[in-house]
């Protein structure tokens, strides 16, 4: 009797590991997988509410402008969306991207702007450029779980530098590099996502940043700043973005329509000075010929309506309501032993538990119960955070927040009921409290603690 598909299908598996693992190349070795798309094809699933992805609500945006959108790219410009096009992008969606960074009061030569296949890409294509197997790359800790995947595969040696409420600790970088400066090494670029940061919501202070700006003009270092984010402010007064406080000289941009338009469309940018704009060039070539023709217009048709603005600010109210039904929520189903962030702006807020609590061992349990979020070790390239979470909410309605967090609550409280009966003890905080725990062992946030009252 022939052998059933499946198990052939396993036996080659086998085989095709065999036969071609000396034909890899040595980075496959250091890939990583990107913690949200793993969890894509679960939190798919209509059943599941999904508190992971970075997911903006594109329900918003009126069916009728898009489908006026489209008509009008097929009525007057079907031929050339339809073609390839420059490898830079087409002028006319750089003066889109003109008009978005310069709504945060930057106004960058449109020569040193390239369009990219979304804000990922962007990323890729600095690494790409900049990094060599073995070089320093400085972040934040945390940093943005998408980022870390990317480092990796080009084997660069990531360094990360703690953050507290003010953003990341600069006094720390300043001993980071004097340290790598007694081993006569030097870092290849520090990223840093400044305004309301992935994943943990916070923004670097003024202070800060002229502080950083001012570091990488006295070594000549570039500072890769992303920020996907900075529009969608919801308190507080904005802060210059570190492209202006520097110029362009040393520091990189990027940015994207993602959160402020759709993440399907796929478009990011990137600014950089002409010889580092020249390898990204070459880069994005090599990768991809161009960004999609077709999206470019289409983004060039909704800018041309005027209203984008408006509709950014709409989105900024929603999820300011959206936040306040999740921090709420926090405060109600989430152990006084919690702690957690309340960002000004952004999609996201980081939460931590006490710390015999694994997130990844408790996702797999939360997903029995159709929830899931982001564990916090993701956001790491040592194993911190595993006892911290990035939570979105911006991706889902106010009762699916509220209903998710219900759920994770109740998983949480099983493994504390757990651990006490094991141990006989009551689950408590480390000595210093919320901050001392700081969701990363030593890092220090704004949390609040969820017996806390008050917005």
């Amino acid at each position: 009797m022939p052998e059933p598909p499946h198990r052939r299908r396993a036996h080659t598996r086998t085989q095709d590991l065999e036969r071609y693992a000396g034909l890899f190349a040595e980075r496959t070795g250091v890939m990583r997988s990107s913690a949200m798309r793993d969890l894509m094809a679960i939190t798919a699933r209509p059943e599941v509410i999904s508190l992971a992805g970075g997911l903006p609500d594109t329900s918003t945006f009126p069916p009728k402008s898009f489908a006026a959108q489209m008509t009008r790219i097929a009525q007057e410009s079907a031929a050339e969306a339809l073609q390839y096009g420059p490898t830079e992008g087409f002028e006319e969606t750089v003066d889109c991207i003109l008009q978005v960074m310069g709504a945060e009061g930057m106004l960058p030569d449109p020569q040193d702007v390239i369009v990219t296949t979304g804000g990922q890409q962007a990323i890729d294509l600095v690494a790409k450029t900049l990094v060599d197997p073995g070089d320093v790359v400085i972040c934040e800790a945390p940093t943005y779980p998408g980022a870390v995947p990317v480092f990796c595969s080009y084997q660069a040696e990531v360094v990360q530098v703690e953050c507290d409420q003010d953003g990341m600790r600069i006094e720390d970088l300043e001993e980071v590099l004097g340290e790598l400066d007694a081993e006569g090494r030097r870092p290849k670029f520090v990223y840093s996502v400044p305004t309301f940061q992935n994943p943990a919501g916070v923004t670097m202070s003024l202070d800060r940043r002229r502080r950083l700006i001012e570091l990488a003009r006295s070594r000549e270092m570039l500072v890769v700043e992303d920020n996907p984010y900075g529009l969608l402010r919801y308190e507080g007064e904005a802060l210059e973005p570190l492209y202006k406080l520097d110029g362009g000289d040393y520091v990189l941009y990027l940015g994207t329509f993602s959160k402020i338009l759709s993440p399907g469309i796929r478009l990011g940018w990137l600014c950089a000075p002409p010889p580092v704009m020249e390898k990204v060039v070459l880069g994005k070539q090599a990768a991809d010929l161009c960004t999609s023709t077709l999206t470019q217009y289409f983004v060039r048709e909704y800018f041309a309506e005027g209203r984008w603005r408006e509709y950014i600010e709409s989105l900024a109210e929603l999820y300011r309501h959206r936040r306040d039904v999740m921090v709420a929520a926090l405060r109600e189903f989430f152990p006084a032993e919690a702690a957690w962030t309340e960002p000004g702006g952004g999609l996201f807020i980081w939460a931590t538990l006490p710390d015999f609590i694994d997130t990844g061992d408790l996702l797999a349990r939360a997903l029995r119960d159709d929830v899931a979020f982001v564990p916090g070790q993701a956001a790491y390239v040592d194993g911190r955070g595993r006892n911290s979470m990035r939570l979105n909410f911006s991706g889902v309605g106010e009762d699916e927040i509220r209903e998710g967090i219900s759920r994770i609550g109740k998983v949480i409280a099983e493994q504390m009921d757990l651990y006490g009966a094991l141990t006989r003890e009551h689950p408590h905080m480390p000595a210093g409290g919320a901050e001392d725990m700081g969701g990363i062992d030593s890092l220090v946030l704004p949390f609040k603690k969820a017996a806390e009252g008050g917005p």
